[in-house]
């Protein structure tokens, strides 16, 4: 099967679905088929861009178009459950964008029918599959800077958007945790796995969503992971790992390709520079691919308990800081 090309189909146009369309151009036996939007204009714009063949007016036309073979779920966050249930329902493959699902019980559910109809499903947090980031956890794990006491990580701009955007919009599931705070959030269960005590607070602006949120983690070893996400500062975008013999620096705008290093307690500093393919979303792309094509069901490197600790962790801080959505409630 080395040589058959999976077809994907994109649901939204937005920046999101622009940027993964960009990535497929580089990702081999892969072919960008269909694209969906609300309105029909969107998508024939959306293909102008992209060169898609099929262009469709609604989610469902492109679930139900045989030549699919996998979806890629691009829509705003309230949506994501259920246009990943519904491709799944029409026997598609799913990457869905993160968060996977608002909350815990809508992800269990996902993967509870990905299981049912023997489809692949994965989240689509880009992070997770640069080398920039395994590299990291590779050191982390080797014990070069001994056993890692803090992590440090945060994800903050100052963002110019109005209140009816999804940055702030209740009705979007906005706000910074889901949206932002994620990556730091998953950068800590990466590292560290998932801790045993969580304390969150949150700035609940005017629009009733969080517009900063502060996060510590402790584990089980005494560990501590101090997190932060903010739609309302703009504050240097990196992340340290703190071990007894050194650390690791994650440089600004660590979720992204980049290089890291390594500063020994004596003061010297290792640089790790990296050659990056493509924007580094094919790399989430090209996991997806291999997989479908091994007949795989899910991802060894994102896997679906991955996923469960994450929106569980996730859930979790939402408790604690009174973060809510219409529709989403948790259990």
């Amino acid at each position: 099967m080395a040589d058959k090309k999976v077809r994907w189909g994109i649901l939204g146009t937005g920046r999101m679905a622009r940027t993964l369309a960009e990535a497929l151009k580089t990702v081999d036996n892969t072919e960008l088929y269909a694209v969906g939007s609300r309105l029909l204009e969107k998508a024939k714009a959306f293909s102008d861009g992209f060169k898609v063949p099929k262009v469709y007016g609604s989610y469902e036309e492109v679930a139900k178009d045989p030549q699919v073979d996998v979806i890629y779920v691009a829509t705003p966050h309230h949506l994501h459950y259920q246009n990943t249930i519904m491709a799944l329902e029409h026997g598609k493959h799913v990457l869905c964008e993160k968060p996977f699902g608002v909350n815990g019980s809508e992800v269990r559910t996902m993967i509870d029918k990905a299981k049912e109809k023997n489809l692949f499903l994965m989240e689509a947090l880009w992070s997770r599959f640069l080398p920039n980031i395994i590299k990291a956890k590779e050191i982390a794990a080797s014990g070069e800077i001994g056993k890692i006491n803090l992590l440090t990580s945060s994800f903050a701009f100052k963002s110019a958007n109005s209140p009816a955007h999804r940055h702030f919009n209740k009705e979007l599931c906005g706000g910074s945790l889901l949206d932002i705070g994620i990556y730091p959030v998953f950068l800590s269960l990466f590292i560290l796995g998932k801790p045993v005590e969580i304390k969150a607070m949150a700035d609940i602006g005017a629009t009733d969503v969080d517009y900063s949120c502060s996060m510590s983690f402790k584990y089980a070893n005494n560990a501590l992971a101090s997190l932060y996400s903010s739609y309302t500062a703009n504050a240097d975008v990196v992340s340290e790992i703190h071990g007894e013999k050194g650390k690791i620096v994650l440089e600004n705008r660590w979720f992204c390709p980049g290089n890291i290093k390594v500063i020994r307690n004596n003061g010297e500093e290792i640089p790790i520079t990296f050659q990056f393919k493509g924007n580094g979303y094919n790399y989430e792309a090209d996991e997806v691919v291999k997989a479908i094509l091994s007949g795989k069901t899910q991802s060894a490197l994102m896997s679906f308990d991955f996923s469960l600790d994450l929106i569980d962790t996730l859930d979790a801080i939402r408790k604690e800081c009174g973060i809510v959505y219409p529709n989403h409630d948790l259990a």
